[in-house]
């Protein structure tokens, strides 16, 4: 239920079996089939953050991405613009990389169909799921119903948040992609607020400056954490921080602390001969350091030989999944509330020629980041102010880029989550989305856990971290393409019984 990005990682997945299920139906009403919010078409100017191999759909095979781009090159004639020069590393548009999704949902449905499994598109949401002998009903907006054996929530993220409650003001951009479309009233000259700081915030940066604005441009948030900036990429295969060695200590009922993950992740970084020390300081200085100056930095080690942050980069999206469970309650929450923003800033960073782009629009006084961001409110007539550690500064034009809250279901499948909650088929999970199953992301009740629905992506957001990001829905993709494939050899078996017993 779902066609973005996490519906093309299952597809995939599914596809890649020797059996195919016996039908496969895709609910999604929303006008961009297989791309999403993030993925439509929109301005060359907003690129993909992370390089080929970490935006392939195919599990195992991370040069399937650059693949496809060679062929395409190959057709459509090469397209080198979107190399960067200090990393060397292929950032192409995210338009183009929706063209990727786009093919390969085609593509896995193709083979779908071959293994005999009959396709069906459904252009409607569904709002209503229920257990009626055996079989899950889905029921659409339109009152269609559908019978099903296994559903898979992939429901995308939400809206950005509104916490200064300023929808329906003139001048107040809620939601700004298509960046072509709800920025284009923009006037050259205006005062711009965006609110937030992360690659949202970046994104509207750049596409202001390509379409030549000449105001000045304040990014407001509480920490004004800038996401780090990508640097060249270095071959390292993890020997202490391994998914193997967090899943033995899950088998054995094994608990972990977060000191205990640091020492672990210090051992990885000095048997690499990384500077544990300077990596310690780049990790707290987030919330500290100047952000200009930070960003300046940053762009000067794009090339640094030290490996240590390109091995943390790595671990963490790839191992931390499984680090997640063994954390106890209280951990968890201090991770979420004291370090999370960082993590996503080491974690999630921008491309070179991005952090150029700031940089230089800062350094000629048309670029600031305001911290300590309390409250932004409508102006006295026109305009609004915001409220942070520097006092009050005007704007002509907010920008929301505010990422969405973790704890809000998406709009468009807030009826959806209800019904299910309603009928005891799903738990709110107090740190957001709905209660998942490590293993298989079946949703669970209590201490059940349900084998015929699955999460997957940031509906799953309280009980796994990395919920987003292509390859952690690859991964799930495929814990859940398993799972739908084992229950129903197991349903099968236990029909075949049945039968030789009458």
């Amino acid at each position: 239920m779902g066609g973005g990005a996490s519906a093309v990682c299952l597809l995939d997945a599914l596809s890649r079996r020797d059996e195919g299920p016996e039908s496969v139906v895709v609910f999604d009403p929303s006008p961009h089939l297989w791309r999403g919010r993030a993925y439509q078409p929109d301005a060359a100017t907003l690129r993909v953050n992370a390089p080929p191999e970490d935006m392939t759909v195919r599990a195992g095979d991370p040069g399937h991405f650059a693949r496809w781009l060679a062929a395409r090159d190959v057709i459509l004639g090469p397209r080198a613009d979107y190399v960067d020069a200090r990393s060397g590393i292929a950032f192409p548009p995210r338009a183009l990389y929706g063209d990727y999704l786009e093919q390969c949902a085609r593509g896995a449905l193709t083979r779908l169909a071959a293994l005999g499994s009959r396709i069906a598109l459904v252009r409607e949401g569904v709002v209503d799921l229920v257990r009626e002998d055996g079989t899950l009903v889905a029921h659409t907006a339109d009152r269609g119903t559908y019978g099903l054996d296994h559903v898979v929530l992939c429901v995308g993220t939400g809206e950005p948040a509104d916490p200064h409650r300023l929808t329906g003001r003139p001048g107040f951009v809620a939601d700004p992609y298509p960046v072509v479309r709800r920025l284009a009233g923009i006037g050259d000259r205006e005062r711009v607020v965006v609110l937030g700081s992360g690659l949202t915030a970046v994104d509207v940066v750049l596409a202001l400056t390509a379409a030549g604005h000449r105001g000045q441009i304040l990014l407001a948030s509480r920490r004004g954490v800038l996401p780090s900036v990508r640097q060249r990429p270095v071959e390292h295969t993890l020997r202490y921080f391994t998914a193997a060695h967090f899943r033995a200590m899950a088998a054995r009922g094994e608990l972990l602390t977060l000191a205990d993950a640091a020492a672990l992740m210090r051992t990885e970084l000095a048997a690499a001969g990384s500077r544990t020390d300077a990596i310690a300081r780049e990790i707290v200085s987030g919330t500290t350091e100047d952000p200009v100056a930070r960003l300046r930095r940053q762009l000067g080690l794009v090339a640094d030989a030290d490996p240590g942050l390109r091995i943390l980069q790595r671990a963490v999206p790839d191992t931390g999944p499984d680090v997640w469970p063994l954390l106890a309650e209280h951990e968890k929450s201090e991770l979420l509330r004291e370090h999370y923003r960082t993590i996503m800033s080491l974690c999630c960073p921008m491309p070179p020629a991005s952090a150029a782009t700031l940089l230089e629009r800062a350094d000629r006084g048309l670029l600031e980041v305001v911290r300590g961001v309390r409250r932004v409110t409508a102006g006295p007539g026109t305009g609004f102010e915001v409220h942070g550690d520097s006092g009050v500064r005007r704007a002509d034009v907010v920008v929301n880029a505010v990422s969405p809250p973790g704890h809000r279901v998406p709009h468009a499948a807030e009826a959806l989550v209800a019904a299910l909650t309603g009928r005891g088929l799903a738990v709110r999970h107090p740190r957001g989305g709905v209660q998942v199953d490590r293993a298989t992301s079946g949703l669970r009740t209590g201490e059940e856990t349900d084998r015929r629905i699955h999460a997957l992506g940031d509906l799953a957001s309280g009980s796994l971290f990395f919920t987003f990001g292509v390859p952690s829905l690859v991964d799930r993709a495929v814990d859940i393409a398993e799972a739908i494939h084992r229950e129903a050899a197991h349903s099968a078996v236990e029909a075949a019984d049945s039968v030789q017993a009458v």
